[in-house]
């Protein structure tokens, strides 16, 4: 993507606000914007664009900036699948109305299914590796 063309106007938005918000962090903590950009090994001028919102800064200085600021563990847990709302919603509807036991046969002469009932479905092709996979047990 060219520098200046973000497409969304709601993406612009957010990293015009993301920029002011390490700005208040950065000010909160009485750190200038040049120990800032020495601490995450950057240039001045980079982190007065991070701060603009500009699009072109890379994700490396962003995750560079969070450590300088104590914040890392916020850029790690973004989008945690375990706080996505959006995401955990969508797997939700996903989630079959019911689940029911499955029907059992007898085994054939010869056979140890029950034994076997802990191992992965394999191929028939895929014998040896059951095998193999069963002497791991």
């Amino acid at each position: 993507m060219r520098h200046g063309t973000l497409p969304s106007l709601s993406a612009q938005n957010a990293l015009k606000k993301l920029g002011a918000d390490i700005s208040a962090a950065r000010k909160w903590r009485k750190m200038t914007q040049k120990r800032l950009a020495d601490g995450a090994g950057v240039s001045l001028p980079t982190i007065r664009r991070l701060e603009n919102g500009d699009e072109g800064v890379s994700l490396a200085t962003l995750a560079m900036v969070f450590v300088v600021l104590g914040e890392v563990g916020r850029l790690a847990n973004l989008l945690d699948a375990g706080i996505d709302d959006v995401g955990l919603l969508l797997g939700n509807r996903q989630l079959p109305k019911r689940v029911r036991s499955g029907r059992t046969s007898k085994p054939a002469i010869g056979s140890n299914k029950t034994a076997d009932a802990h191992l992965p479905q394999l191929p028939p092709s895929s014998e040896t590796a059951r095998n193999k996979i069963g002497e791991e047990f």
